[in-house]
């Protein structure tokens, strides 16, 4: 004979076994209460009052996996990172760093990394051709004009990186896919 668990006062009692034919017995309690006595332990997903198990990670987060909020951050610090790569006149490091550490946890912050290093490599060639150009005078005109082209298209991909949104430059030798 199985024991019953205990009941708390005002809980109804469940009928007892060999009840009328035909009638379902209710399950026990403590599969109708959360917590009850003999509950399964809490799992990953969200418990009651809404929280999630401790150490759990949130449903359709894996290991290596990034939150939305995280790929677009690491989506924005891929264009923005040419800008602070630039003092030392390197923006292409800041793009591949972000898309060799981050790249692989994400294809957002992948493509938002590649765009933005396939930028960086067009805007050198571009400033390389104009500082040749120099010396036929077009590129003091050139030289600047793809300086300002690059700061302004580098802030509004970040712009839109963070917003989420796939940003594609206008113009782009896409050299690394």
């Amino acid at each position: 004979m199985s024991e019953q668990p205990p009941q708390s006062p005002g809980s109804p009692q469940p009928p007892p076994s060999g009840g009328e034919p035909g009638t379902p017995t209710p399950p026990p309690p403590s599969a109708q209460q959360p917590g009850g006595y003999g509950a399964p332990p809490p799992g990953p997903g969200p418990q009651p009052g809404g929280y999630a198990a401790y150490g759990a990670q949130p449903a359709g987060y894996g290991p290596g996996a990034m939150r939305p909020e995280d790929e677009r951050t690491w989506g924005m610090l891929a264009h923005v990172s040419a800008i602070l790569g630039a003092l030392v006149a390197l923006s292409f490091i800041g793009p591949l760093i972000v898309l060799l550490v981050q790249g692989q946890k994400s294809q957002f912050v992948r493509r938002q990394a590649v765009e933005a290093l396939n930028f960086q490599i067009t805007t050198y060639i571009a400033a390389i051709v104009s500082f040749v150009l120099i010396f036929v005078l077009i590129g003091f005109i050139l030289l600047p004009i793809v300086g300002i082209l690059w700061l302004v298209l580098t802030i509004m991909a970040a712009v839109a990186a963070n917003r989420g949104e796939d940003y594609r430059y206008p113009f782009n030798i896409r050299l690394i896919k």
